[in-house]
């Protein structure tokens, strides 16, 4: 199933290694292009373990109600990636119908010529509401109900796709922490996980 344009809005991180995107009328093609506008040699070294234990020790290391110490990850700067509003129930893992339309634009955009033999991180964020170390579990949950979507029905290779979960330790906008613009899913190119021979067979890049 073909789905062309994304219905919730998106946008591109405006860094050297992200192209800027209206937030309407985004289909998958402008998507992929977006994703495989700066090319990465190598593989990311940062593992998605190790971003988890990176948001936990943060909340160990600053406790309160809001982060104090904002996380960064240099690792993801410079590599290509979309911002995406997927809906969800309040305080659940289940993506709201409205918000299949973008995972399937999602989807579409994996799928895309471009993108052959990429890896990916699903990366949730929340808004404040809540405690901190529960906002990380909702967000790790989420995030893996947007991997999980994008799998099936959607079909894309499980093997390219892991998920994150930041909860709020990554507000967008910390000057209005409850705010829904810090509600969002990041969708991050990480480099090349397959390459493919010349008679078309598929093997772990080394």
């Amino acid at each position: 199933m073909k789905f062309s344009h994304i219905l919730a809005a998106a946008l591109v991180a405006s860094a050297a290694a992200t192209a800027a995107l209206a937030q309407q009328g985004i289909n998958s093609s402008q998507m992929a292009t977006s994703l495989a506008g700066v090319s990465r040699s190598g593989k990311l070294s940062l593992t998605g373990a190790q971003m988890r234990q990176a948001v936990l020790d943060n909340i160990r290391n600053y406790p309160g109600a809001l982060p104090s110490h904002p996380l960064s990850f240099p690792e993801l700067e410079g590599l290509t990636q979309i911002v995406v509003e997927v809906d969800f129930d309040f305080n659940s893992d289940v993506i709201k119908l409205s918000s299949y339309r973008t995972v399937g634009a999602i989807a579409d955009a994996l799928h895309h010529p471009l993108l052959l033999g990429y890896g990916f991180l699903v990366i949730g964020h929340t808004d404040s509401v809540g405690g901190r170390a529960y906002n990380v579990g909702l967000s790790q949950r989420r995030a893996e109900a947007i991997r999980t979507a994008l799998i099936d029905p959607f079909g894309v290779n499980p093997a390219v796709l892991e998920a994150v979960g930041m909860g709020e330790e990554q507000l967008r906008d910390p000057a209005h922490p409850t705010s829904g613009v810090n509600r969002r899913v990041q969708l991050v190119n990480v480099g090349k996980k397959f390459c493919f021979g010349r008679s078309g067979e598929q093997f772990v890049c080394p």
